[in-house]
Order: C-alpha cells, then sequence, then structure tokens
C-alpha cells in the first residue's frame, strides 16, 4: 500500500530531473561553446547531484533515538559545528567593528 506512494514520488523525482535535463539541454544549444573547464564543472556538479540523492534515500533507523551512542555522536557533531559557526561568527563580528571604527575615524588629508 505505502510502496506505491514511494513509486509516485520517484516518478515525480524523475520527471523533474527529466525536466530540467532537458531545459539544461536547451539553454546550451542556445550558447557558444564553452571551455573545457566548464564543462568539467558541469560534470562535477551531476556528479555530486547524484551523490546527495544517494545520501537523500537514506532511511532514518527509529531504534536510533533509543540508542545513546548514537545520540551522543550526534550531540558531538553538533557541537562541532556549533563551535565552528561561534568562531566564524567571532570573526566576522570583528571584521566588523575595524570596518566600523575605519568608518568613524576622519580620512587624514595628505599634502
Amino acid at each position: 500500500m505505502g510502496g506505491t506512494e514511494e513509486n509516485d514520488k520517484h516518478e515525480a523525482e524523475v520527471e523533474k530531473e527529466h525536466k530540467k535535463e532537458k531545459k539544461e539541454k536547451s539553454e546550451d544549444a542556445g550558447k557558444e561553446e564553452e571551455g573545457e573547464e566548464s564543462k568539467e564543472k558541469k560534470k562535477e556538479k551531476k556528479k555530486n547531484k547524484k551523490d546527495k540523492e544517494g545520501k537523500e534515500k537514506k532511511e532514518k533507523n527509529p531504534e536510533d533515538k533509543n540508542d545513546p551512542a548514537k545520540l551522543k555522536q550526534k550531540l558531538e557533531k553538533l557541537e562541532s559545528k556549533m563551535q565552528a559557526l561561534q568562531t566564524k561568527r567571532e570573526e566576522i563580528l570583528k571584521q566588523l567593528r575595524e570596518v566600523e571604527q575605519g568608518a568613524s575615524e576622519p580620512p587624514v588629508a595628505s599634502s
């Protein structure tokens, strides 16, 4: 019963991708031939997109919510991300203060 719903979702995703590829092909046909670098970038994008799709299909295990080891692992992962974001925030605030101080000081006239 639930399988048909999954099939419908999958078919909708496939159809979306097909339309997107068609659109990209038509846009590419109107443009002049691009360099090798941009072609490589497009290949990498497609590869990354396929990798992401594989990751999205991973189903969550409801037992993980009750597993203390898994929960601790998730918590550590979140804490490391938060720490990195805090560091980034501090750097941006420092830059902002420097810019504001530079803007508030009158420019020095050179003779």
